[in-house]
């Protein structure tokens, strides 16, 4: 006959105080949300580490303390409601992910000073049949003792560099009580039905398989083992011991791990007097030679270890599900599992099923008798403790996947507070055909999309599909052979002030064009200073580089003179024959025949690509075109240093090798620190940077590293940034799923000191807009041409393809 609860009749709790409760049968607890690291983001020696900190934080609680940690984890679906939704590829990014299965994961500890602290009673306690309404009229010196011996642990454990323990306030202990006995339904409050094949809560259906005897051991027990899903040869991608039982194990389900502390003085003597009976024992079999070399065994290391605490424990796994079959197949896999480590688990049935689901709400897990739990060591026991959780959302950021279901994962990539950076420059290294431009346009679309103000000095055409997606928002400049981009440096608008500011810009771009990649000297800076604010004075209008360099000419023979300039400070006619190449009918004067400046069409448009593909094997004219742009850029875009800007130099490669090239790219890395912006440079191989004083520069003001894969490895990654062995196992652990029903990429990511691999997938429409070439890309090309809607050519070509799919 089945045996009903009525919950609300029999509450639990009689008193919270902030995150101390007092439950019904006289236990105090204090309970905590554990915020652990995230999974894959810990090595070997993380592990190891964090297994420390709890040990050195755990060992000082009073004998007598229950030590109760629960990890709940909950099958639920995406709620994309908090994704952006303002424009085309944020409305397809929420439809794409909305809806999605994935786990949720909570972590909780309780520590429990029971009422009763002699755990030894062998009979199965149901917590709602003895529960008492009479409560002690104090807590006691010893509870308050141990309130405080709580306080110092959670202070010890906050101060470590991976977790945080947050109080877990009343409402939320409230909720999280109601949830439980309510079988973790929503929608509607039920009842438990405890009968003897099944304990069915509303509409769920419950199981437990648990470890309480240390037969169930086997020889090995460690703080973490290989993760043989992503290891490879050579080398080993490190999960906890027991993280099979956490995120990767689908369904709902609990991982319950309870920690007596006890006497380690009352264990000796027990074990003492256990060695001695079985020693004389007449029946000195096989069995009990085991034995007792197992309590001689533990016997040694309490008395050679001081630091060695005898605990009592128990590890288990609380599964429940709607459908029975379900619920079978569950405990079918957790059993494979446990037997991957070694562990043989004990399945309750009958009124032992009913105990281990009541008595595993943290409150009531005092009732767990001897026969409930294993003997072991503190240190033991904690390698059967989760540390790690799902990934989590920073409050703002770039969108990216999870590597367990592809959820989206915001992460603050610009770190405007600095907790994790202190610049927030990016590289992006990937081998051809690898997705780097991919991955570009989905960061800087989001970018954008924030009101980052964005500046793409491009050499491959990959950001014009993306671009023209905000018509009214962005510019592209293309350089075609012959003819310039339209960016006068030296225009000035009638009546505008020459500023001491506007002449170090000038003579700063003067000096590259007159001594490319060589340090300038002050006597050269401070004559071409007084020559530009001559040649101001005395020109009123027209001003550009072929009026320059026709009044200097002009005035060849008295300039110096009048204006108080050494000639060995400045060699005049070395000065006009270089520049000659670039007035009149010099090889490159075509780069500076616009009279009227253009660029004022930059200062309203948030999206400028320069679009530098024909020049790209040209090193002295992409040289010349890198000056204009940075002049362009200084005097339009950087006037405003409240408002956000990135620069990306995309397919930069080839030019890096040339000095003034990367000389160039290394004064936005110093000026850029002025501004509230960043700079980005994406790259087959780190090695297309020449090792140099410059490329070092460059490389220790990038904060925030993209890796995607490289069949040929990351040594030399690893070794220009850096990285550590784990970032270099997270690395090689990188696979891609290009064939799958969810397509996706994944992707290292470094900011600061913090890395893990993340995964791209994106709905149909931002995969159409990033694609940069291929028959799908000219597709799109060719419905854009007719509409000149970037949105409406991606839309009529999703639908072609999904017609086609429905045809076949």
């Amino acid at each position: 006959m089945a045996s009903t609860i009525n919950f609300h009749e029999r509450y639990p709790i009689v008193d919270v105080d902030r995150n101390r409760i007092l439950a019904n049968n006289g236990n105090i607890a204090y309970a905590y949300r554990v915020v652990l690291p995230e999974i894959h983001s810990l090595s070997e020696k993380d592990f190891e580490e964090l297994h420390g900190h709890w040990f050195q934080a755990l060992k000082s609680l009073p004998v007598g303390t229950l030590v109760h940690k629960q990890d709940i984890y909950r099958k639920t679906t995406y709620d994309a409601h908090e994704l952006p939704n303002d424009t085309f590829l944020q409305r397809a990014t929420r439809e794409h992910f909305m809806g999605r299965e994935h786990l949720t994961h909570e972590s909780l500890i309780f520590f429990v000073w029971p009422k009763n602290r002699a755990i030894n009673d062998p009979a199965l306690v149901n917590p709602f049949a003895v529960i008492s309404k009479k409560l002690p009229d104090k807590l006691g010196d010893q509870a308050e003792g141990f309130g405080k011996a709580v306080g110092d642990a959670v202070t010890f454990l906050n101060n470590g560099p991976k977790l945080i323990m947050e109080p877990f306030n009343q409402t939320r202990i409230i909720q999280y009580t109601d949830a439980y006995f309510n079988g973790f339904n929503e929608g509607f409050d039920t009842d438990m039905v405890l009968e003897k094949d099944r304990v069915l809560v509303g509409n769920h259906y419950f199981e437990v398989m648990a470890v309480n005897n240390e037969s169930c051991f086997g020889d090995v027990v460690q703080t973490s083992v290989p993760n043989e899903q992503y290891a490879k040869d050579g080398f080993w991608f490190h999960q906890g011991f027991i993280d099979g039982l956490g995120l990767t194990f689908q369904g709902n389900h609990i991982v319950n791990q309870i920690i007596h502390l006890d006497d380690r003085h009352r264990w000796r003597k027990q074990l003492e007097k256990r060695l001695e009976e079985l020693s004389k024992s007449s029946n000195f079999g096989s069995q009990n030679k085991v034995l007792y070399d197992r309590v001689s065994d533990t016997l040694s290391k309490l008395n050679q270890d001081d630091a060695s605490l005898i605990i009592r424990g128990q590890l288990n796994v609380v599964c429940w599900s709607k459908n029975e079959k379900k619920l079978e197949q569950s405990i079918s896999e957790l059993t494979a599992r446990f037997k991957e480590l070694d562990i043989r688990p004990y399945c309750p049935q009958g009124k032992a099923r009913i105990h281990y689901v009541l008595n595993s709400y943290p409150l009531f897990s005092s009732n767990f008798s001897d026969t409930d739990l294993y003997v072991t060591d503190l240190k033991h026991a904690l390698c059967l403790w989760i540390n790690a959780t799902n990934y989590r959302c920073d409050k703002q950021g770039i969108i990216f996947n999870d590597r367990l279901d592809n959820i989206p994962v915001m992460k603050d990539v610009w770190d405007e507070e600095k907790r994790r950076i202190k610049a927030r420059n990016f590289a992006i290294f990937a081998p051809t055909g690898e997705g780097k431009s991919f991955l570009a346009n989905n960061i800087l679309r989001q970018y954008f999309e924030q009101d980052v103000r964005l500046v793409i000095i491009d050499l491959g055409g990959s950001y014009a599909k993306f671009a023209q997606l905000y018509p009214d928002q962005h510019i592209i400049l293309k350089y075609e052979p012959g003819k310039n981009l339209g960016i006068n440096p030296f225009y000035k608008t009638p009546g505008e002030a020459v500023t001491a500011e506007w002449l170090e810009d000038l003579t700063n771009f003067l000096i590259e064009l007159y001594v490319p990649g060589e340090r300038s000297n002050k006597a050269q800076e401070v004559a071409l200073k007084k020559i530009l604010r001559s040649y101001y004075e005395r020109v009123k209008e027209g001003h550009s580089l072929d009026g320059l360099y026709r009044y200097v000419q002009d005035n060849r023979d008295s300039l110096l003179e009048k204006l108080g300039i050494d000639p060995d400070y400045f060699n005049l006619t070395n000065f006009l024959h270089i520049l000659s190449e670039y007035v009149g009918d010099g090889l490159y004067s075509f780069l500076f025949k616009a009279g009227e400046d253009r660029s004022h069409r930059l200062e309203d448009k948030r999206l400028i690509v320069f679009e530098l593909d024909e020049v790209r094997d040209n090193r002295e004219v992409l040289s010349v075109m890198l000056k204009l742009i940075k002049s362009a850029i200084q005097r339009t875009i950087w006037r405003n240093r409240s408002e956000r800007g990135i620069i990306l130099f995309d397919e930069f490669a080839k030019q890096l090798k040339f000095d003034n090239v990367l000389e160039s790219v290394e004064f936005y890395y110093q000026a850029i620190r002025k501004q509230n912006g960043a700079i980005g440079i994406v790259l087959q191989s780190i090695n297309q940077l020449p090792e140099n004083h410059t490329s070092a520069t460059i490389l220790e003001n990038t904060q925030v590293i993209y890796s995607l894969r490289n069949e040929k490895g990351y040594g030399a990654l690893r070794d220009r940034l850096n990285l550590t062995s784990h970032d270099l196992d997270q690395l090689r652990s990188i696979k891609n799923d290009l064939k799958g029903e969810r397509k996706y990429t994944e992707i290292f990511i470094k900011i600061g000191s913090e890395s893990n691999i993340y995964r791209l997938e994106v709905p149909p429409e931002a995969y159409a807009a990033y694609l940069t070439d291929g028959t799908e890309n000219q597709a799109i090309m060719d419905l854009y041409e007719k509409t000149h809607d970037m949105e409406h050519a991606i839309t009529a070509f999703i639908n072609q393809k999904k017609r086609q799919h429905e045809f076949h």
